[in-house]
């Protein structure tokens, strides 16, 4: 007979290890009713998209792809998990029965992670059964609206540093440990340079370092002692935290006495506090005289994309940045704002019936039909000039010109006739089979650089950028405003 503490925790390693239930209680009673009224079987199409860009930005990036993948991999309901729910005593027998085989075997359509989106745009598109699309909904918004929402926190934060590495530090800020390990996870595909987060290195391959934090300083006698026994332990790659009491009364000299004993040339010190920019120019003057040219500079406490770029502008002194809470939480607007509506069904001959959602907030109608996306490239193929949302048996001919026109003001419009277009979306599962090629995490930031270099710098700035256009194709716009018009 097991405990009441080891049966505490063989349940928190089943949840570890067993996300089905980890949805909205409606998306089963949903799926309940489905299986009650004949419509288990009705094939559906849901969107993921987001309406609008975090911090008023000019684009989102994608991410989260890959543990949705896992997460659809591994779905299926455990004896336990049925044995719960029939405790709920609202579920009826034979959908429990069901859910003892439940797998997904439907088709997963997204852009791959790293790529550059914009709202209303799909950025994942279920076509499956009406319970399992249901089902997954709920993981699906979770995964991709946190990670996605970090990962562009981070590439902000990173062009904002004009080239100079930034490391994620946000670890024990961070909205748990899933958010912590998945948030550094995020922040690396968005341009962080690696993380104090050393779980994440073993899971995901970022790179993981870190030096001392003010309790080491304080756990010896003097702040010389500190720091000679830090950098004897670590000659090779040694960085002093100097503001635990004075940076430049102690801090900094104590720094450069330690280095110059120990002969160490490959080293940095820390700034944690105080003026930033002042503190680093005066420590960079410091350094430099002490002939120490070479030692590195870091700043951290607090800091963001508004306040690095202030600094730098102000000219600070500074080689690299460690980011905390402001990043791996996106302080300044932590939430992403993802949604998952259904757009269309197919009827008893396979035709795609397009469904829609009307409401008094125009913000908030969708956009019907199963859809796919073109971006628009100019000639060359370096810059993105718009995307193009078309119903899913649309082809752009790029031999012929291109019209395109804004969906709200129809007046608004442009023509393309040198150009080429990429398709956003792409398969990732057919028949319940995944059949997409998972690159590593390092392949997927390498793509993300290049997506945000295909982006003009005006859409890149931080305040007022430029608007990006995401338009419908005239068939698209016509089929959408048919249905807005129906009496």
């Amino acid at each position: 007979m097991k405990s009441a503490a080891e049966k505490r925790c063989d349940l928190s390693m089943d949840i570890v290890n067993n996300y089905t239930l980890l949805c909205d209680f409606y998306e089963l009673t949903m799926a309940n009713g489905y299986y009650k009224t004949g419509y288990k079987d009705k094939i559906c199409y849901f969107d993921m998209f987001f309406r609008n860009n975090p911090d008023n930005g000019g684009f989102a990036i994608a991410c989260g792809l890959d543990q949705v993948i896992e997460y659809i991999q591994n779905l299926n309901f455990s004896n336990e998990d049925i044995a719960f729910l029939r405790s709920k005593n609202c579920f009826d027998e034979g959908f429990l029965e069901y859910l003892k085989t439940f797998k997904f075997t439907g088709d997963i359509y997204a852009v791959p992670e790293g790529t550059v989106v914009f709202p209303n745009e799909p950025m994942i598109t279920v076509r499956a059964k009406a319970i399992e699309a249901q089902i997954i909904e709920t993981f699906i918004l979770l995964t991709v609206n946190h990670q996605s929402l970090i990962a562009t926190k981070a590439n902000r934060i990173v062009r904002s540093s004009k080239g100079r590495p930034v490391m994620e530090f946000g670890a024990r800020r961070a909205q748990g440990s899933a958010a912590s390990v998945l948030g550094a996870r995020a922040a690396y595909i968005g341009g962080c340079a690696g993380t104090s987060c050393t779980l994440a290195e073993k899971m995901y391959t970022v790179p993981a370092g870190g030096t001392m934090a003010h309790s080491w300083v304080q756990m010896f006698d003097t702040e010389y002692d500190a720091f000679y026994a830090y950098a004897s332990t670590y000659p090779d790659n040694c960085t002093l935290l100097v503001d635990t009491y004075n940076v430049l009364k102690s801090g900094v000299p104590n720094a450069i006495k330690v280095f110059k004993e120990l002969g160490i040339t490959k080293c940095a010190i820390r700034l944690d506090s105080g003026d930033i920019t002042y503190l680093s120019k005066k420590a960079r003057a410091m350094l430099d005289e002490a002939g120490m040219i070479n030692c590195k500079i870091v700043a951290s406490n607090s800091l963001d994309e508004y306040i690095i770029r202030d600094i730098i502008i102000q000219g600070a002194s500074l080689d690299s940045f460690g980011v905390g809470e402001r990043l791996i939480t996106s302080e300044s607007d932590p939430v992403f704002g993802g949604v998952y509506k259904l757009v269309a069904v197919e009827d008893s001959n396979r035709n795609v019936i397009p469904k829609i959602k009307i409401s008094e907030n125009p913000t908030k109608i969708t956009t019907p039909h199963f859809k796919k996306v073109y971006r628009i490239y100019c000639e060359d193929m370096k810059k993105a000039e718009a995307d193009l949302i078309c119903v899913y048996d649309e082809v752009i001919d790029t031999s012929k010109p291109l019209t395109i026109f804004d969906p709200d003001y129809t007046w608004k419009k442009k023509t393309f006739e040198n150009f080429t277009v990429k398709e956003l979306l792409v398969p990732v599962f057919k028949n319940g089979i995944c059949v997409y090629d998972r690159p590593s995490v390092k392949a997927i930031r390498k793509y993300c650089e290049k997506q945000i270099y295909e982006q003009w710098e005006e859409v890149k700035r931080f305040e007022n950028p430029h608007n990006y256009y995401v338009d419908l194709s005239e068939k698209l716009w016509n089929i959408k405003y048919q249905m807005l018009n129906k009496d």
